[in-house]
C-alpha cells in the first residue's frame, strides 16, 4: 500500500510540476467592432486550448478608448448603429469571458467618461480602474504577457 501512495504521489508531483501557468493581460482600444468581436472569441478559445494541455491561464482584459462601450448594458446608446450587431456579439462573448473565475475585466474609468458611460451601467462581473494604462503596466510588472487589440 505505501508502494502505490507513493507511486501516486509521485505521478501528482511530475504533472504538478510540468504544468504550466500562462498570465496575459489582453489590452483593448480599437473600435473596430467586428474586429474586437473576433478578438473576444479568441480570447476565449485561446484559454480552452490552454487548459487543455493541462495548463492553467490568469487573464487580464483592459478596455479603453473605443473598446469600453461593449462593457455597457446599454451600449446602443454610445456606438455607431452599424456597429450595434458586432458589439452585441463582442459583448457576448466578452461576457463568457467574464464568468470565467480566471479572467478579470477591466475597464478604464476615463474612457468610460469619454463615452458618457456611468459605471452603474456597467456589465456586472466589470471591475473599473482610474487608468488602464496603470492597470497593464502593473500586470506586465507582474510577469504577465502583452497582447493589444488595436
Amino acid at each position: 500500500m505505501k508502494r502505490f501512495a507513493w507511486l501516486f504521489f509521485s505521478a501528482v508531483m511530475i504533472v504538478a510540476v510540468q504544468a504550466k501557468e500562462y498570465k496575459a493581460v489582453f489590452d483593448c482600444s480599437s473600435g473596430d467592432a467586428a474586429y474586437i468581436k473576433s478578438r473576444m472569441w479568441l480570447v476565449g478559445k485561446t484559454v480552452d486550448m490552454i487548459e487543455a494541455q493541462g495548463d492553467t491561464a490568469s487573464v487580464v482584459l483592459t478596455l479603453h478608448g473605443n473598446c469600453v462601450p461593449m462593457a455597457s448594458k446599454s451600449f446602443e446608446e454610445v456606438v455607431d448603429d452599424k456597429d450595434i450587431a458586432d458589439t452585441k456579439e463582442a459583448q457576448k462573448w466578452l461576457a463568457a469571458l467574464g464568468k470565467r473565475k480566471n479572467v478579470k475585466v477591466i475597464a478604464c474609468s476615463m474612457s468610460l467618461q469619454s463615452h458618457v458611460i456611468d459605471e452603474d451601467d456597467l456589465l456586472p462581473f466589470v471591475a473599473v480602474s482610474e487608468n488602464s494604462f496603470i492597470e497593464t503596466i502593473r500586470y506586465q510588472n507582474e510577469g504577465y504577457a502583452l497582447m493589444t487589440f488595436k
